[in-house]
């Protein structure tokens, strides 16, 4: 990597995962920020929080992960959150705190000018659920020079997308990552049909995507770029929890795509760094320094 560290937004909610032991940091753009600083980058989050506990809470979560906070509004509104209730079997159930301060993302000039020079800004479908939150997201996303990664990682949590903010974000994006739940959600969308790589190419034809990438959970990952391809079978890891790898993933693969990597040495470092977190609690551990690329 260049001694000068590239500049890596995520844009979207800041929310906190309500279990009923307490609340634990989160939102997939939080994650994805978090985890680009621990791999080097100069990581930005573009999001907002309450003027409560929880925002004075999640500023200082995101400040201990190494993000810049600079960008991170405070609103009259409530800081996100997701209440989570267990099962008597562990199964998570999930419901979302609604009108919230990253509902009503305020675009203004400091974003502008961040948006001039940011390297690489993933956004997915959830922090789009208000009109305008959805607005100010696309008018970063496009605002971005035309060297800047756009990364759709879709992240689609029922009910909270549409297929106009699917079909959108895919047009707006230069590269997609997804998961083998997802894919054939966006698959039937699109109209394509036939293998997973098949579906993958016919999205980065229609939309003219860099790369598409997709994450298999324990079997693997595989992702395209024009003619070249990388499947990789996956790592095995003994599993604590999966929150947070699938963020992981997305930024490891964002910094190794700024530094040039080959793609197989995308997939696998990706793997790598995915597999570690799944076999730590929480969606943002310390990675060990041996994964920052130099």
């Amino acid at each position: 990597m260049s001694s000068t560290k590239p500049v890596i937004v995520g844009l979207g909610e800041v929310l906190w995962d309500v279990f009923p032991d307490g609340p634990r940091f989160g939102g997939a753009p939080a994650n994805y920020a978090s985890h680009a600083a621990s791999l080097g980058a100069d990581s930005r989050m573009v999001s907002a929080v309450g003027r409560d506990e929880l925002g004075e809470r999640a500023l200082q979560a995101l400040q201990d992960l190494k993000v810049d906070i600079s960008s991170v509004a405070q609103s009259d509104y409530p800081t996100g959150a997701v209440h989570v209730q267990l099962d008597a079997e562990g199964k998570a159930s999930y419901e979302f705190l609604a009108n919230t301060a990253w509902d009503h993302l305020e675009w203004n000039d400091e974003l502008a000018k961040l948006a001039k020079r940011t390297d690489a800004v993933c956004f997915g479908t959830l922090g789009q659920r208000s009109d305008k939150s959805r607005q100010t997201i696309r008018r970063f996303v496009t605002s971005t020079p035309a060297t800047c990664l756009r990364i759709f990682d879709i992240n689609l949590r029922p009910p909270f997308y549409a297929d106009d903010t699917i079909l959108e974000s895919l047009e707006l994006a230069n590269v997609l990552k997804l998961n083998d739940d997802e894919l054939p959600i966006v698959a039937k969308l699109c109209s394509c049909s036939g293998t997973d790589l098949d579906v993958m190419r016919a999205l980065a034809k229609r939309f003219h995507l860099q790369l598409v990438a997709l994450t298999r959970g324990s079997r693997g990952a595989l992702l395209v770029r024009e003619d070249e391809v990388a499947d990789h079978t996956g790592i095995s890891t003994s599993v604590v929890d999966t929150v947070g790898a699938g963020d992981a993933f997305t930024a490891t693969m964002t910094v190794s795509l700024l530094a040039g990597r080959k793609l197989s040495e995308i997939a696998d470092q990706a793997s790598r760094v995915a597999a570690f977190v799944c076999s730590q609690a929480g969606a943002t551990p310390r990675l060990p320094d041996d994964f920052v690329l130099r």
